[in-house]
């Protein structure tokens, strides 16, 4: 993976542009960009054959959560079949594996302890530590992937966030450790919750380690947009400029326009999924009434 600036704001401001080269890929996506939600590696809002109709290169990349895979199919069918690209059928589509479903299964911070992270499936609550996680990531091959992370909601004591910083950087050297590409795709965490000291540190801390870019993680738990946008411009001042930066939940256009204003790169949005949830509700809701009126007419 090679990411490159190629312009910055003038006037002091800290939004810039750029081009994330994937090697074999043979596009270069032109960034800001947006992350289309998935459903085990397939958008949740339209048909894998309509996938071709957006425009390109945007639709290119997929947000994928590896815990959606975690029941099956095993691992080993997934790697026989050349990972996720060949198991899906989209050979040319850039996969960013995070374990973050901002639709659904978000990690469960009450249940999360020093081992592992915990998420909620269809069969109850899992516990998953960095080496289950990266046979996920080994098997799925995944473009690039951000490693596990402790995030925690912004009412939490401090002693509980600086336990989630000190688990989330614990974590990322164990999946750095087991990582057999060194570091060449993967996205280190940063978390902090409403602590500038925390993001501080943790973004620091992060950017020492052998990582291609940075997720920052955490947002969207209670915090106010004072805060996130203070948050947000503390973190991306202690990051390196030449390596691109992911934050999710993030989505309405007001709040990604915050972000590509303090800096960061990639965006991981459900809006999308979302709106067009709500308008097949609004749409059920007629019919369901109609077809009422109907029986008492």
């Amino acid at each position: 993976m090679r990411f490159v600036v190629t312009k910055v704001c003038s006037g002091g401001g800290k939004a810039r542009a750029g081009a994330l080269h994937i090697a074999g890929a043979g596009i270069g996506i032109e960034t800001p960009a947006l992350l289309l939600s998935t459903r085990k590696g397939l958008p949740a809002f339209l048909s894998c054959d309509l996938l071709a109709s957006l425009p390109l290169p945007d639709s290119l990349l997929l947000h994928v959560c590896p815990t959606h895979f975690i029941e099956g199919p095993p691992v080993k069918t997934i790697s026989a079949i050349r990972g996720l690209h060949g198991m899906l059928g989209l050979p040319d589509h850039i996969l960013v594996a995070a374990a973050s479903d901002s639709i659904e299964s978000l990690p469960s911070c009450e249940a999360t302890n020093k081992f592992g992270a915990s998420f909620e499936t269809p069969s109850g609550r899992r516990l998953v530590k960095p080496s289950d996680y990266m046979e996920l990531i080994s098997c799925m091959k995944p473009n690039i992937w951000a490693s596990l992370a402790d995030e925690v909601p912004a009412w939490v004591t401090e002693k509980r966030n600086k336990v989630s910083v000190d688990r989330t950087l614990r974590w990322l050297d164990a999946c750095i450790a087991l990582d057999v590409a060194s570091g060449t795709n993967s996205f280190g965490v940063i978390v902090g919750g409403s602590s500038l000291e925390q993001r501080k540190l943790c973004a620091t801390e992060v950017s020492k380690r052998n990582v291609s870019g940075f997720w920052i993680a955490g947002f969207g738990f209670g915090e106010s947009i004072e805060e996130r946008c203070t948050l947000l411009n503390a973190t991306t001042d202690c990051l390196p400029r030449e390596k691109p930066r992911l934050v999710s939940r993030l989505g309405l256009p007001e709040e990604v326009l915050e972000g590509v204003a303090a800096g960061i790169d990639l965006f991981d949005s459900t809006m999308v999924y979302s709106t067009l949830l709500m308008a097949i509700q609004q749409r059920l809701t007629c019919v369901l009434q109609h077809i009422g009126r109907i029986r008492h007419g």
